[in-house]
């Protein structure tokens, strides 16, 4: 393996600011305080989280992005920065089953993250045989996630060259750079089981025909490794985050919008906000979505980013209710009879699915306090794509409001429209005015030459520092909070010693 030292910032690094409150930013900075420096977050909004947001209304409190919660020893390990537990600070609640999986033909799947429960639950649905083929996938997967997680997720790469190791070997070895698809079906041969080990792609950008099979690390991360919730919602997260960084120092400045950074040649000096106050500073971590912040605050759109291509958007509905659904679990994927089809409307074709694959989310099912007493809460989400599509969002919102309610009625969720008291939309249009490229919320597509060291750098210049899902290591819970790890990292170095649970 090459011995390559990654680049850090030069000269002084005092004072960090880090431009947005969102997981990545947060996680960057515990871990810069923890390493002793000055840092001062600036967000736009009176609240932590970001994407991972929070809306209230008449006695429900909606998460407005990420419902599944994984790997928390990433949470763990931000918190220890600080010397801290994530116990004394977060409840988390197994969530079992992990998915509830409606098919078309009237079966269902639940998923558990107890490999004899999962092999026991396809044997009773399907077949011994796919059952035994399940146990050989989860050794697949188990072995992609230990020979990436060290060598291409958990580390800052510069360069190609970076990645020549040994588990570089191992992964073209077993397969890791075949397509997800045919791989998938080495060890499934039911499409049951093929979907829902597969549909994960969908979070890279991509179908599972044309994700690499290494993307099958999503599906050890989400099917595998366990499911959580938070205790009072996944907003509860960043709100534990902020305050845990803010008992070590980190000075927070909420309801401020950062308009532009000040540089001098290739370093930053300063950022500029929107109310005329001048912050100085030593280094700029920059958390809105890149390719945002290269051009609102840097001023800049390198050809790295002008490249891009972008993963899908979605349609989300959150709904306060009083209609109760007794086939439900906390989440419920509900697939259409397309499959392929799915995916080559919304990324091919640039349409809108005409057989929904859609994902319903019940928080309430795991914390009722979500809620007015007997109420419920409910998170649809229809993909959709990305603002590249002659979609006008202004006049199809509403109409299609209304097949998204339609669609679930259709899928079991009889009187679903008449149930709903309270309501909040957001489309693609809506994500954009947000701050997110292509109104997508899952970044640039993990493409071959979007993903390590092909993905935009999280480095700049000589002090400016990206973190979040549009750079590296890219989309996700988890993939968000290591890029605040190895955004401080670019900051700090990496301590030698270092050995996070979740590596070991």
């Amino acid at each position: 393996m090459l011995n390559r030292s990654p680049r850090t910032v030069t000269g002084p690094t005092d004072h960090v600011v880090v431009v947005g409150a969102g997981l990545a930013g947060l996680s960057a900075a515990l871990r810069l305080a923890g390493a002793g420096r000055e840092v001062t977050v600036v967000e736009r909004e009176a609240v932590p989280g970001g994407r991972a947001g929070l809306i209230e209304d008449a006695g429900f409190r909606f998460d407005t992005g990420p419902t599944v919660l994984t790997m928390p020893d990433l949470i763990r390990d931000a918190f220890a920065s600080v010397g801290e537990d994530l116990e004394d600070w977060l409840e988390l609640m197994p969530v079992e089953p992990l998915y509830r999986a409606f098919y078309p033909d009237g079966s269902q799947l639940d998923v558990h993250s107890d490999v004899d429960a999962m092999a026991d639950e396809i044997e009773r649905v399907i077949s011994p045989g796919e059952a035994a083929g399940y146990r050989r996938y989860v050794d697949f997967v188990s072995q992609l996630y230990r020979y990436e997680m060290r060598d291409f997720i958990d580390r800052n790469i510069d360069s190609p060259l970076d990645l020549i190791s040994e588990n570089f070997a191992r992964l073209v070895a077993i397969g890791g750079f075949r397509k997800l698809t045919p791989k998938v079906r080495q060890y499934l041969s039911d499409p049951r089981t093929e979907r829902l080990f597969s549909f994960q792609a969908m979070y890279a950008g991509l179908s599972p025909q044309d994700a690499l099979a290494i993307y099958a690390v999503i599906a050890y991360m989400d099917s595998v490794a366990g499911v959580y919730f938070p205790k009072g919602g996944m907003h509860a997260l960043p709100r534990a985050m902020a305050a845990a960084a803010e008992k070590h120092g980190v000075k927070f400045r909420w309801s401020t919008e950062v308009t532009r950074v000040e540089t001098e040649g290739a370093r930053a000096v300063a950022v500029h906000t929107a109310d005329g106050e001048r912050i100085a500073a030593d280094v700029v971590v920059l958390n809105p979505d890149l390719p945002v912040a290269y051009r609102e605050l840097l001023g800049r759109e390198p050809w790295s980013v002008r490249r891009l291509t972008y993963s899908p958007s979605c349609f989300l509905l959150l709904a306060g209710s009083s209609a109760t659904y007794s086939q439900t679990a906390h989440h419920n994927i509900h697939f259409g009879r397309s499959w392929d089809k799915v995916f080559r409307e919304l990324i091919d074709e640039r349409r809108l699915m005409t057989d929904p694959s859609i994902l319903v989310t019940n928080p309430t099912y795991s914390d009722p306090s979500l809620a007015p007493e007997g109420k419920q809460s409910y998170y649809v989400l229809f993909p959709t794509p990305n603002l590249d599509a002659d979609i006008d969002w202004r006049e199809m919102g509403p109409r299609y409001r209304d097949e998204v309610v339609r669609t679930l009625e259709e899928r079991g969720y009889v009187g679903f429209g008449e149930g709903i008291e309270v309501e909040h939309v957001t489309t693609p249009a809506d994500w954009a005015a947000l701050g997110l490229e292509r109104g997508a919320p899952f970044a640039a597509a993990h493409s071959f030459l979007q993903t390590g060291p092909f993905r935009p750098s999280n480095l700049w210049g000589d002090n400016v520092v990206f973190t979040g899902s549009g750079t590296q290591p890219g989309v996700g819970v988890p993939m968000v909070l290591v890029s605040g790890r190895l955004a401080a990292e670019r900051i700090t170095g990496r301590d030698p010693s270092y050995a996070p649970t979740y590596l070991r």
